[in-house]
Parts: C-alpha cells; sequence; structure tokens
C-alpha cells in the first residue's frame, strides 16, 4: 500500500486512456473520478544488537566463530554509561576469548541489525532458533537481559555457566512491512489458524482505510469471538439449530416474528453499514457488526428474518461464513444475489431513551424513560425506583431537575 505505490500504478491506466481518447476510441480522457489510496500497512521490526570487537588499539567486526549479542536493556545500560554494567558486560566477554590471550577490553560497541519477527515472541527472542537460522550464529553468545550468558553448548559444556531460563529482549520498531526488514506476517499462517473471515475482517478493524497503520495480532482474538458469538446466533453447541423462521399473522408478536426492538436494532444497523461501506469507513462498520451481534444476544433473538439480513449486510466484510449461515438457513442460490436490505425510517425514531438519574449532582441510576414522558411521569418513575428509594434513605426531595432528553437530577 501508500499513495506513490498506487500513483505509480494508475499513471499507465492515465496514459492508456489518453491515447484511446487520442484515437477517438473512448469519449472520456480520465480513468477516474475518485481516487482513495489505502494508507500502507507498517510492521513491526526487532533487533538485536551485535558486539563489535575491540581489542586495545584494535577494532575490527567480530568474527563470525563466537558472536556475541547484547540484550536491550543491557544496550540501553552501556548507552547511559553504566559504570556497573559496563565492567560486568566486559567481564564476561574476557572471560568468552580469555583463551585467546585478550587481557583488555576497550570501549564497547555495537551495531543492530533485523532479525526474523517470526522467531520473536513478542520481544523476546528465541535464542535456539535464532542460532539455527544461520550456520554464523550456531556458535553465538547471548549477555541475557539480566546479565547472565547464554552460551553455545561448546562452550564451558558442564561448568555451569550456560544459561537456559534467561531472556533475550530485542529492540522495537515501526517501520514499513517488507522482507528486507524481516518483519512480515505470513497471512496463510493467520487464515489456518483463525480463517480468512477473521484475517479479513481484522485487517479492515485496524483504522481508516486511506490512514498507514502498523500491523499488530493483538486485536485479532476479538474479531474471531465476534465471528464465533455470531455463529451462537444460529447454532447451540448442545441443541444444534437454534433459529426459528415461522411466520405468524401480523397481529401475533410471539414465536417467529421480529419485536420491536428487534426492529429497530436491525434497522439501525442496515443505515449505519450503509453509510459506512460507501464511505470506505470499514473499521466502524466491523464495530457497528460487533453490536448488532451483542444487541440481538441480550434480546435472545434467533430469528430468520432479522439474522438472514444481518448475513446480507455482512457478505462483504466475511463472506465465508455469510454465505456458509445463508445455506444452512434453507435459501437457495448464492447469498450474493440476495436484495440489499433497506432501512425503515419508523424504526430510526427513538421512543424512549435511558436517563441517568443523579442525587445531589451524583449519578445513581440510570432509567428508561419514554421520549414524551412529562414532568409528573417522570418524577413518578424515579420516586418508585428500587435504588433511588435506597439513595434517598426516606427523605423527601425539595425539587427534582428534569431535562428532557438528558438527565433528571434530585435534589435532596
Amino acid at each position: 500500500g501508500g499513495t506513490e505505490h498506487a500513483v505509480g500504478h494508475l499513471l499507465y491506466s492515465r496514459l492508456w486512456t489518453k491515447v484511446l481518447y487520442d484515437l477517438n476510441l473512448i469519449g472520456f480522457d480520465e480513468p477516474f473520478k475518485k481516487l482513495v489510496n489505502q494508507g500502507m500497512i507498517q510492521g513491526s521490526s526487532r533487533f538485536v544488537y551485535r558486539y563489535l570487537a575491540s581489542y586495545g588499539s584494535v577494532s575490527k567486526a567480530q568474527g563470525s566463530d563466537n558472536p556475541i549479542f547484547f540484550s536491550k536493556n543491557i544496550v540501553d545500560a552501556i548507552n547511559s554509561k553504566d559504570a556497573e554494567v559496563i565492567n560486568k558486560v566486559k567481564n564476561v566477554i574476557h572471560n568468552i576469548y580469555y583463551d585467546r590471550g585478550i587481557v583488555r577490553i576497550d570501549d564497547i560497541e555495537f551495531f543492530d541489525f533485523h532479525v526474523d519477527v517470526n522467531i520473536v515472541d513478542g520481544i523476546e527472542l528465541d535464542i535456539e532458533k535464532f542460532r539455527n537460522q544461520k550456520s554464523d550464529y550456531k556458535n553465538a553468545f547471548f549477555i541475557c537481559e539480566d546479565g547472565t550468558l547464554n552460551a553455545p553448548l561448546s562452550f564451558g559444556e558442564g561448568s555451569g555457566v550456560r544459561s537456559t531460563n534467561a531472556k533475550y529482549i530485542c529492540g522495537v520498531e515501526v517501520e514499513k512491512m517488507s522482507k528486507s526488514k524481516y518483519n512480515t506476517i505470513n497471512p496463510d499462517d493467520l487464515v489456518i489458524k483463525y480463517g480468512a473471515d477473521t484475517f479479513r475482517m481484522y485487517e479492515m478493524f485496524l483504522g481508516p482505510v486511506e490512514q498507514s497503520k502498523p500491523w499488530d495480532t493483538k486485536g485479532i482474538e476479538g474479531v474471531h469471538r465476534f465471528l464465533r458469538k455470531l455463529w451462537r446466533l444460529f447454532y447451540d453447541e448442545i441443541k444444534g439449530p437454534i433459529w426459528t423462521d415461522s411466520a405468524p399473522s401480523t397481529l401475533e408478536r410471539a414465536g417467529g416474528e421480529a419485536s420491536e426492538a428487534e426492529l429497530k436494532v436491525l434497522h439501525k444497523t442496515i443505515k449505519k453499514i450503509e453509510y459506512d461501506t460507501e464511505n470506505f469507513s470499514f473499521n466502524t462498520a466491523v464495530s457497528a457488526f460487533m453490536i448488532i451481534v451483542n444487541e440481538l444476544a441480550d434480546l435472545k433473538c434467533h430469528k430468520k428474518e432479522i439474522l438472514e439480513k444481518v448475513l446480507i449486510l455482512l457478505v462483504p466484510y466475511a463472506p465465508h461464513i455469510a454465505e456458509e449461515l445463508w445455506g444452512r438457513l434453507g435459501n437457495e442460490g448464492t447469498i450474493l444475489n440476495a436484495a440489499y436490505p433497506l432501512y425503515d425510517k419508523k424504526y430510526l425514531i427513538e421512543t424512549s431513551k435511558d436517563y441517568p438519574i443523579s442525587i445531589n449532582g451524583k449519578m445513581r441510576a440510570t432509567i428508561n424513560i419514554a421520549m414524551d414522558a412529562a414532568q409528573p411521569e417522570v418524577e413518578k418513575i424515579v420516586l418508585q425506583n428500587e435504588i433511588i428509594q435506597k439513595w434517598l434513605e426516606g427523605k423527601v426531595p425539595k425539587k427534582i431537575i428534569f431535562v428532557k432528553g438528558k438527565m433528571v437530577n434530585v435534589v435532596v
């Protein structure tokens, strides 16, 4: 992704449009009415810090036989001129090279380079995998975060100097995702673990499409849980299918026909998803899907007439699970041919509101009150509430301040 990369490709389209126009083969000379550049997906890089050997007046890149690597906190201590840590590190290095006749270690210098993020757990390097990546690192030494030495098995075997529990902490930096920086994530691995729909929705959930953003898999579990919760609106792990598809008469409100509350939730979401999709606000659309699934779960709604419309809205975002559930509901043909649902404005009008109820300015409860309720009715509802009665402790309010559509304050 990125503006420069996209424009570079689009120049070809513009060039050929101009050519075709000049040849009188088409009636327009600009190929695009609007250009939206997706932001660049950035990678979180990891670094290791390799010792640059300096013996007396001789300085050279350390040989490939026994490279030494410093943990990030050791590097920070060296940069801050921490004498205690520096002397300790010098002693460790001296012990490693004592058999070469080295008696003095001068200033400690080092250089950093990228390490494959796939062998790092968070910020902790998998030392053995690092050693096995290249033959040059097979006999590498690691001065870990606690100052202990993780040495190759060939060094001091049986002498107790090898620490296998100490952690080597890598440096971190957010950069362009690139193979050269070893910070790429193989999407195949995430698809195998979570499924293509989870990967697809999480990529949209990262942030606004036109903004660059770092790839971070910490939140992918949340998207995966959302899809599993969506599935549970249709299936129970023990009971199996739990959706209802009966359609009673318009006079009935039980059974399969949707309730007023369910229709409000649905039509509010239809409007939101339509707006967000048309405006490329995919991240807020994913949030809207999470909200409706939670609300339908709270309403214990398993009705086909509601759920299948949710699936149609979901197709561009999670096509695989939408297609699967569409078929299981008994629909013939692909969900891609289903008519897109339209919202009804009458279900978007709020008839009630959750009012915050305060006593002497401190909020004590929330009560759902009709939007057209007048002052006397509001006072009656508030004073009958058990929580408010508890906080009043038998006292008679001096007055009740009611701000329509906003709040209620009981003054004692």
